[in-house]
């Protein structure tokens, strides 16, 4: 519930330039990464979609991941790309809510979906046998729904627990969009029990990550002893894009949210903010279909029937 006494209506956002044709520029040039982004996220839905061979687990929880980046990005780029366009800055308070409740929620989403993901892996390389059991389709669409609803949950209690505080000493925020290290440190409340929240929920998803890594150190493992250094090849195919779309996505929200405060606008800002909203989304799809043969002979086969070649 927000906090009525609020005497903030509004916040500004911090533009991407002072000058005023770098600023519709950068606009220009973030809209075209974002563009991009959709574009390939797009594709990879539709060739898991259209493509039968990949109607399996792992291409199930590939589309879905792709689904949320599609919606993880088009939470803040074009926005913030339209109002640099016309010059505006300003946000409104429930605007602002509503940014950072859906962020979050993806942001949530794509961390447990990618431990779905390792366990997904897991299981199919280290108990073959048992993975169209234990990784049939209820199971999948079960634990994507989980994923989902718990993430509602998360998303809204932090959302709540942010607007509850007043902001009487600023609106103006050091970010292209709202996020809520940047409404706490503008807060003049006491932020004790925000700060308390978000350790607890970074503690689980150190929980999340703990299980991805030994999940791979079991899969590595179980690889190095396979006999034929084809399968090796195969199996490390399928892992090493989900590794570094991992690494890519805690490296980016880790370091956004542990920066030191910043108390002006900076050139830093934007790139940490770019680097956090926009790189993991624009760069999943070109790892999974650059590392993936059954995705890119899924793209020739799409693209051969649609008669572009």
């Amino acid at each position: 519930m927000f906090n009525l006494n609020n005497s903030i209506t509004e916040f500004l956002l911090m533009e991407f330039s002072d000058n005023r044709e770098l600023q519709i520029l950068y606009s220009l040039l973030f809209f075209l990464i974002y563009s991009a982004g959709l574009m390939g996220n797009l594709l990879i839905v539709i060739i898991t979609t259209i493509d039968r061979r990949l109607n399996t687990p792992m291409y199930f929880f590939i589309r879905n991941l792709s689904i949320v980046d599609i919606c993880f990005i088009s939470v803040t780029v074009p926005p913030a790309s339209i109002n640099s366009l016309v010059n505006n800055r300003v946000i409104s308070v429930t605007g602002c809510a509503i940014q950072i409740f859906l962020l979050v929620w993806m942001a949530y989403v794509e961390y447990t979906l990618l431990t779905v993901m390792a366990r997904d892996r897991y299981v199919a390389i280290c108990h073959p046998l048992l993975y169209p059991v234990i990784m049939n389709p209820r199971a999948c669409m079960q634990m994507t729904l989980t994923c989902l609803f718990t993430g509602v949950l998360y998303a809204g209690l932090h959302t709540g627990l942010t607007f509850q505080l007043s902001f009487c000493q600023s609106n103006v925020i050091h970010e292209f969009f709202c996020n809520i290290p940047s409404l706490l440190k503008i807060s003049c409340s006491e932020i004790f029990f925000n700060l308390i929240s978000l350790f607890v929920s970074a503690l689980a998803l150190v929980g999340c990550f703990v299980f991805i890594v030994v999940s791979y150190i079991r899969i590595f493992s179980t690889v190095l002893r396979f006999p034929v250094k084809e399968d090796q090849r195969k199996a490390f195919s399928t892992c090493i894009p989900h590794i570094i779309v991992v690494s890519l996505f805690l490296i980016s929200t880790s370091y956004m949210h542990l920066q030191p405060p910043s108390d002006s606008e900076s050139v830093k800002d934007i790139i940490i903010s770019v680097f956090y909203s926009i790189v993991p989304p624009f760069l999943n799809p070109i790892l999974y279909s650059l590392r993936n043969e059954q995705i890119k002979e899924g793209i020739r086969l799409v693209m051969k029937k649609k008669n572009f070649f």
